[in-house]
């Protein structure tokens, strides 16, 4: 791998950990030379080679150096040593979607348009450079300093270009996560369906408080033509969007089950599980982008038809990416190293 700049470990302290995932770590650091507050990405190369990952740390490198948009995470030094690669990004003290729906359980809609239409706008950068992300899920939407949010993580990400992409086994469940749509019993997932709207929301943030410290991710978001190893393009990266609206209005994913085997048969058999609950109310609108985001990949809509979504009237999208309009949440921050809109990582 190529550097974006000149530099070493060496060249930082080591600050805070905030984030922790299947091949390594993500520290707050600081240049020794400027003073200047980072985020990196330290990742284990021996785990990378044994998951056949490194192919994707390259194009998650190259995607962010390619990105020039406001609305994806900057990446400003990658480098290696022996044991480890290193990306070196902005900091971005404002914590993830998932933390901020953990503390609030729902969004109002207008505050789900601002972050969904943020988003959107990413995602638009990315698909143009002709990248799919495959991993969207609030754990990768990250908020600024002043509120509003860019696109992170991007070790899944692949070229769709030039054909479509068509997933190894491995890549079923993120971060080798054991469920298949075919197996296991059906036990849990009925002991959800009857669960009421805010035992469904308890047991949701339960289960997403427990994640944080694993390294075995979810399958919550993943499109189910990626679960039955259809091909598969950017149109995947929408249907994980139309899921996190879901969660952003009703407090839980739409095909959540107590294990993973029956999430993803929930996934592959969304016709029957994707239900709006009478408590809380999503509007008409709403549910129609939902239901023309998470659907068949031949109906899904493309960013033209998103953004002209009745859902999003009134939004003016040149707007959005000059920070013209008002993010509906701006983090307290004490100082440059203020990490409170993290987990704390023993």
């Amino acid at each position: 791998m190529g550097c974006c700049g000149r530099a070493q470990i060496s060249d930082f302290d080591m600050l805070t950990t905030i984030g922790r995932g299947a091949f390594g770590e993500v520290r707050l650091v600081r240049k020794r030379d400027t003073g200047t507050i980072y985020a990196m990405k330290k990742l284990r190369k021996v785990d990378m080679v044994k998951k056949d990952q490194v192919a994707h740390v390259r194009a998650e490198r190259d995607v962010l150096t390619q990105s020039r948009h406001d609305r994806v995470v900057k990446l400003y030094f990658s480098f290696q040593d022996a044991g480890y690669l290193y990306l070196i990004m902005e900091y971005l003290p404002g914590g993830d979607i998932m933390t901020l729906l953990m503390r609030r359980d729902v969004l109002t809609e207008s505050e789900t348009r601002f972050y969904i239409a943020e988003t959107v706008l990413a995602l638009e950068s990315v698909h143009a450079l002709n990248y799919v992300h495959r991993d969207i899920k609030p754990d990768n939407i990250i908020i600024d300093h002043s509120g509003h949010v860019k696109l992170s993580d991007f070790g899944l990400c692949r070229s769709f270009q030039p054909a479509y992409l068509t997933p190894t086994q491995e890549e079923q469940v993120r971060d080798g996560g054991e469920g298949q749509a075919g197996g296991g019993g059906g036990a849990p997932a009925a002991e959800v369906a009857a669960q009421s709207t805010s035992e469904k929301q308890l047991s949701w943030r339960r289960s997403k408080r427990e994640k944080i410290f694993s390294t075995v991710g979810t399958p919550d978001y993943i499109a189910p033509e990626v679960l039955m190893k259809q091909g598969y393009s950017k149109e995947v990266d929408w249907w994980s969007l139309g899921v996190i609206m879901y969660e952003c209005l009703v407090g839980y994913a739409p095909f959540y089950a107590e294990d993973t085997v029956n999430t993803c048969k929930k996934i592959v058999n969304w016709r029957r599980h994707l239900v709006f609950p009478a408590e809380p109310r999503v509007s008409a609108e709403a549910q129609s982008l939902i239901m023309q985001l998470v659907c068949d990949p031949s109906s899904r809509l493309d960013i033209a038809g998103i953004k002209a979504h009745p859902f999003f009237h009134g939004v003016a999208w040149d707007d959005l990416m000059h920070r013209c309009w008002e993010p509906c949440w701006v983090p307290d921050l004490k100082d440059a190293l203020d990490t409170s809109n993290f987990d704390d990582f023993p």
